[in-house]
């Protein structure tokens, strides 16, 4: 037996790599582009970037909108789907929402018997516009086949439509206090963070989440092991709709007016807030932690952007580069858990 034993080959323990979170990484970013924007703040304006409170408050504000929507889209993106339509269902469901809060002191209000209504109401009804928007996508999605992109795209165009449509272009004003006040102070941030906490409980801890996950991993294998995947397609998108819906109430309550023109351009932040955050457009994987993230850094860099003087031109293609870098990144961390 000891004869064995000490012919017996040692065992050499293997040292494995540790490896950061994603999430932390991606805020060491976030803590370095602050950074940098704090340096370039004291050379350019000779003033600081980081310690103005009034600034970074207006940037959480804006970030709030954007992160309801990339919240949604997150979901979304980790089925291997994609929401072109975040955007104009924001503006849809602000300009409906909107016209059910008007007070009766407006003359000219959208509907004049419709005036002075319980603040529940517009609320309601802006979150049921989100919501059936996104059921639509889902439903179109799951049933017909087509790919989310084509779905959402004619979803993103009809949307801004109907939003010109229903007032003829004329803005929806003289809202009442009550609904305002969802967007006064740090309301619209409180809510942003009670979604983002929500969904990320739902989607790491829920059957919810698990069906997500499976289906963005393989589709094929979620519907072998019983998953409806359709179904849960159209929850998914209903989900992204009603979120945006939300983001719609806010921004309206915020502005204290419904435009159609709300949300040009949010469904590309969101998605770039969501891809920034780790989110794989290759579907299966993202947290809404990293969405959180990714949704703060681009709130910096537009306003750090603008405190150093950069051209909003220039704003748009260094926003655009960086999506296109954070995929490329993706790409190659689908690459090397291919090869492990």
């Amino acid at each position: 037996m000891n004869a064995i034993l000490e012919n017996k080959p040692a065992t050499v323990p293997v040292k494995s790599r540790r490896r950061f979170p994603t999430e932390l990484s991606i805020f060491l970013v976030l803590i370095g582009i602050g950074l940098v924007f704090e340096v370039f703040g004291w050379i350019v304006r000779d003033q600081s970037f980081l310690m103005n409170s009034q600034r970074l408050v207006l940037m959480i504000l804006q970030v709030s909108i954007i992160g309801l929507l990339a919240i949604g889209v997150t979901q979304v993106i980790i089925t291997t789907g994609i929401d072109l339509s975040s955007g104009s269902v924001l503006a849809l469901s602000a300009m409906i929402a909107a016209s059910l809060a008007q007070t009766s002191d407006f003359a000219r209000a959208v509907f004049p018997s419709l005036t002075d209504l319980p603040v529940w109401i517009p609320v309601i009804v802006g979150l049921g516009v989100g919501l059936l928007a996104g059921a639509i996508n889902g439903s179109i999605i799951a049933i017909t086949g087509i790919p989310p992109f084509i779905a959402t795209l004619g979803m993103m165009v009809s949307a801004r439509g109907l939003a010109r449509y229903y007032t003829e272009g004329q803005p929806v004003s003289m809202l009442s206090d009550s609904y305002t006040a969802i967007g006064h102070g740090a309301m619209p941030v409180i809510i942003f963070l009670v979604v983002a906490v929500i969904f990320h409980i739902a989607l790491r801890y829920t059957k919810y989440g698990k069906y997500t996950y499976a289906i963005g991993g393989n589709m094929q294998a979620a519907r072998t092991s019983g998953i409806n995947v359709k179904r849960h397609l159209v929850i998914v998108y209903s989900i992204a709709g009603l979120l945006a819906g939300l983001a719609g109430v806010v921004a309206s309550a915020r502005a204290a007016t419904g435009q159609a023109g709300m949300g040009m351009s949010y469904e590309l932040d969101a998605i770039a807030a969501a891809v920034i955050g780790g989110t794989s457009l290759a579907g299966g994987v993202g947290r809404i932690t990293g969405t959180v993230i990714g949704a703060l850094i681009l709130g910096v860099m537009a306003s750090g952007f603008t405190f150093v003087g950069v051209d909003a031109y220039i704003q748009d293609i260094i926003k655009g580069l960086i999506i296109v870098v954070a995929v490329v990144i993706d790409q190659y961390r689908n690459k090397r858990k291919l090869k492990r």
